[in-house]
């Protein structure tokens, strides 16, 4: 889909200034236990599937939307793993536009479809397995692609 509307009268006011972005991201897991990656069109590195929260969007809503957007799977958030903001969730995108996200991590499950891969916003989806995560631009603390089903809580980042 690419930006919304709301984003881009938001750009055409203040440019590439900083922005704070509510956003999410999704470790959707293959019957294997593998973790779906993306590469976006003209880029090298691979990404989680994630996406903004659009206004009027639950947060569960949006991941649900960005999953079907980039993947064409009808998924199922499960549980939040974490949510995580501040200087680390920091990117300048490659036309100069500066975000600064406040992201929400779902654990998510396939509920249908099969990848769709070299659509509108993604040019590959592949599956890793957790142990073999490839380099990814946002950085995420390590433990989000753990597989730990016995886990309750979420994660957090605290600086004391």
């Amino acid at each position: 889909m690419g930006m919304s509307d709301y984003y881009k009268s938001l750009r055409e006011k203040i440019g590439n200034q900083l922005i704070f972005m509510p956003a999410v991201l999704g470790i959707i897991r293959n019957e294997q236990g593998e973790i779906l990656f993306g590469r976006k069109h003209n880029e090298q590195n691979w990404g989680l599937i994630a996406g903004a929260i659009e206004i009027g969007e639950t947060p569960a809503q949006a991941m649900i939307r960005e999953a079907f957007e980039e993947t064409g799977l009808v998924i199922e958030p499960e549980r939040i793993i974490g949510v995580y903001g501040g200087d680390e969730q920091r990117f300048t995108y490659g036309n100069g536009h500066q975000v600064e996200y406040l992201t929400i991590v779902f654990e998510c499950r396939i509920k249908e479809g099969k990848i769709n891969p070299d659509n509108d916003e993604m040019k590959d989806l592949k599956f890793f397995p957790e142990d073999q995560i490839p380099p990814i631009a946002n950085k995420y603390p390590n433990y989000i692609f753990s597989s730990n089903q016995g886990r309750k809580s979420a994660f957090f980042v605290m600086i004391r």
